[in-house]
């Protein structure tokens, strides 16, 4: 499981031209879901980024996490994390779980997040054309891999 954490000041996803999610300061994380991942690599994941010390304390430095700032997230799944452009220019997936597999992961990664975040948070749509809008604070963009543990 991968994901992409992007510190903002403000996001929001759409669909369709529909506001599917907005919020405040926090962070957009975007997820992406590959063969073999595990409810074990969602909880490691979750904790991670609930916990990571990305928000600046009194002093400005990266002191605060999510949860100690009461921020707010969005989480969108991505399969296009897991692109390898290892051959060619033309980007293969095949590395990225199939939606039947990830949509269930997807959404127990939602479930699990709340549950430890202690509160609820935006979501997009799965397998949906997103119109993703944020304003990348910092900018702060952290990639995060469940598989290496970094």
């Amino acid at each position: 499981m991968r994901a992409v954490i992007q510190r903002v000041t403000e996001a929001s996803v759409t669909v369709d031209h529909k506001v599917c999610a907005v919020m405040r300061e926090g962070l957009l994380i975007l997820l992406g879901i590959e063969e073999g991942d595990t409810q074990e690599d969602i909880d490691w994941l979750c904790r991670k980024i609930i916990n990571m010390r990305i928000f600046g304390d009194d002093q400005g430095k990266m002191n605060e996490s999510l949860k100690t700032v009461d921020g707010d997230a969005i989480v969108v799944s991505q399969f296009t994390l897991h692109a390898s452009t290892k051959k060619g220019n033309r980007p293969s997936f095949i590395n990225a779980a199939k939606p039947d597999i990830a949509e269930p992961l997807y959404q127990d990664f939602v479930k699990s997040f709340e549950k430890e975040f202690g509160k609820s948070v935006g979501v997009g749509v799965f397998g949906g054309d997103m119109k993703v809008a944020l304003l990348n604070d910092g900018p702060v963009t952290i990639i995060i891999d469940s598989k290496e543990k970094r």
